[in-house]
């Protein structure tokens, strides 16, 4: 481990519990879910913030203080957060940005060497379009099109083209995320190959029980409990950028007053009650709302050309023939 990652890393306190593992990733491969059922166990604890993103400090908001971001800083608020666990239960967090750190397994392996990692990987084509309406959603991302905002990727880079309210813009280097075997062998680096376990979202979906019972005897613990079936929400497409953006600045007020502007701290003040309740706040998703976009079948087939070598690479790495699974063997 290079001397510059242990300076960076502070040391734990006497006494605090560190976690025992960590599902480091991907968004919108499942990470939400496995999170919740994870943590209705009764021999896991898992905090309240889901994301705590601690150990991936360079992608962290960039707006910390300002919006309304609770995430702690510090390695004694970090390990703070595990402290209502029982002394029977394992502890563990959920950060799908780990993966994608170029620095985050070395720093968890600073303060966490025995730690188990779980990483969900997902076909490159879907994962890129569902993580794009996912950063659509949560304003990082403003270029409603994937294939201009995979163009933009260079502007990016430069640092250029970035969105105002983008609180994480290496988020929008979409290239970066589908980097799969590199990803991977950041935590080998770090961690004994038996300590990792590597899910794809194909059976995650498809045998969604027995996926999470694998995972819990990875963890060591009781894979006989009940296990909470969890549906996360499908995201539609967002109709009205200029009204998602105004929900953004309303809900920031409400949250925190302090943090939002005061045009929209004064429009959050000015609205009657009627429009407060949860029969307003349901016409006005359907008007920033719509339903599912509609899939662009020539970006997705050239996407899976452009990412057809990384499958080839993550199929003999994981000794699993993702290249037939995720249809590439059909590309011709």
């Amino acid at each position: 481990m290079t001397s510059s990652t242990e300076s960076s890393v502070e040391a734990v306190p006497v006494g605090a519990r560190v976690p025992d593992f960590f599902i480091a990733g991907h968004s919108k491969c499942g990470t939400s879910a496995l999170y919740l059922m994870l943590r209705s166990h009764p021999q896991i604890f898992m905090p309240g913030i889901k994301e705590p993103r601690f150990f991936a400090p360079e992608l962290r908001s960039r707006f910390r203080g300002t919006d309304g971001d609770i995430r702690p800083d510090t390695l004694e608020g970090y390990l703070a957060l595990f402290a209502p666990a029982e002394s029977g239960q394992i502890i563990g967090e959920a950060s799908p940005s780990y993966l994608r750190s170029r620095t985050a397994a070395e720093r968890i392996a600073a303060v966490a060497p025995d730690a188990r990692i779980i990483a969900i990987l997902r076909e490159p084509a879907s994962f890129l379009r569902s993580f794009h309406l996912q950063s659509l959603h949560n304003h990082v991302e403003t270029e409603p099109d994937l294939r201009r905002a995979l163009e933009l990727e260079p502007e990016r880079r430069a640092g250029r083209s970035i969105p105002s309210t983008s609180h994480v813009p290496a988020t929008l280097l979409y290239s970066d995320h589908v980097r799969y075997v590199e990803q991977l062998r950041r935590f080998e680096e770090q961690f004994p190959r038996e300590h990792i376990l590597v899910l794809i979202y194909d059976d995650f979906r498809a045998q969604n029980e027995a996926t999470v019972r694998r995972v819990l005897r990875f963890l060591e613990v009781d894979d006989t409990a009940p296990v909470a079936q969890v549906e996360t929400e499908t995201l539609g497409s967002v109709r009205s950028p200029r009204m998602h953006r105004l929900a953004r600045r309303l809900r920031m007020a409400e949250r925190n007053p302090g943090a939002a502007g005061a045009p929209a701290r004064a429009l959050g003040a000015a609205l009657p009650a009627t429009l407060r309740g949860e029969r307003a706040r349901g016409l006005f998703r359907r008007a920033v709302y719509g339903g599912p976009p509609q899939e662009d079948p020539e970006l997705m087939d050239e996407l899976r050309r452009r990412y057809r070598p990384e499958v080839q690479a993550l199929s003999q790495h994981l000794d699993r023939d993702l290249v037939a699974l995720w249809g590439y063997d059909r590309l011709g």
